[in-house]
């Protein structure tokens, strides 16, 4: 599944399609599609241009908060009159440039990605930690991305649960309940500006969660002139 894809069931469908289509979003966005790579070829190219995980994720959250930004700014410099058609593809733009960043992150940290626990984790940080905090001070999910990640077992109903709020919350930012974002589209070039400012700041709170949530499961092994990274065997 493509943006444009998800972009029309972001438009059209209700929240009881969210986990079908935050599931597809996240294979894409770690698998890659067509001619675009995923999270992990991402990291992978990221680590061995850096040397090490940490200086590889700096880079990686900010090639995507550029990303981010850009596709904001792309997708609404038409103010009012191009919103309808748009903003769709912006929130579903979004949504896979995050995704990929979040698995990125995990990745280079010694995350199993395609582990179901783990994608469950990484679909809530998507929330960010104001989205995710609430949900705990409510009682809707139990616990932190972190804890979800490394849980004994796969919880398929809190997935579920998860899936719905992600898709809830994107399906929010579709309808336009952000004021101050809804009132700059109306005037052309501000409402770019301002909705891909928006778009890379939620994009860089997302990846300081993520890598809040997601600490480093990796060993450092001295080596002859360098420390190197080896993954744990679990």
């Amino acid at each position: 599944m493509d943006a444009q894809e998800a972009s029309k069931i972001l438009a059209t469908r209700g929240p009881e399609v969210g986990g079908n289509v935050l599931r597809q979003l996240l294979d894409a966005a770690i698998n890659g599609i067509g001619k675009v790579p995923g999270a992990k070829a991402t990291a992978a190219h990221a680590l061995v241009k850096h040397g090490s995980a940490e200086p590889a994720i700096d880079a990686l959250v900010s090639t995507h908060v550029r990303m981010a930004t850009a596709q904001g700014v792309i997708t609404n410099l038409g103010g009012l009159w191009t919103a309808p058609l748009l903003l769709p593809a912006n929130i579903a733009g979004l949504a896979m440039v995050q995704s990929r960043l979040v698995a990125s992150i995990a990745h280079l940290r010694g995350y199993d990605v395609d582990d179901s626990r783990v994608r469950t984790a990484m679909a809530l940080c998507l929330l960010g930690e104001v989205g995710v905090t609430g949900m705990i001070e409510r009682n809707e999910i139990p616990t932190t991305p972190l804890a979800i990640a490394t849980a004994p077992i796969f919880d398929a109903s809190l997935d579920q649960l998860v899936a719905a709020e992600v898709f809830g919350d994107l399906s929010g930012r579709l309808g336009g309940r952000q004021a101050v974002v809804l009132l700059a589209r109306r005037i052309p070039v501000l409402g770019g500006g301002v909705s891909g400012a928006l778009d890379g700041w939620f994009t860089s709170s997302v990846g300081a969660y993520c890598r809040e949530q997601f600490p480093t499961r990796r060993r450092l092994t001295a080596g002859p002139a360098k420390a190197s990274e080896s993954t744990p065997s679990d």
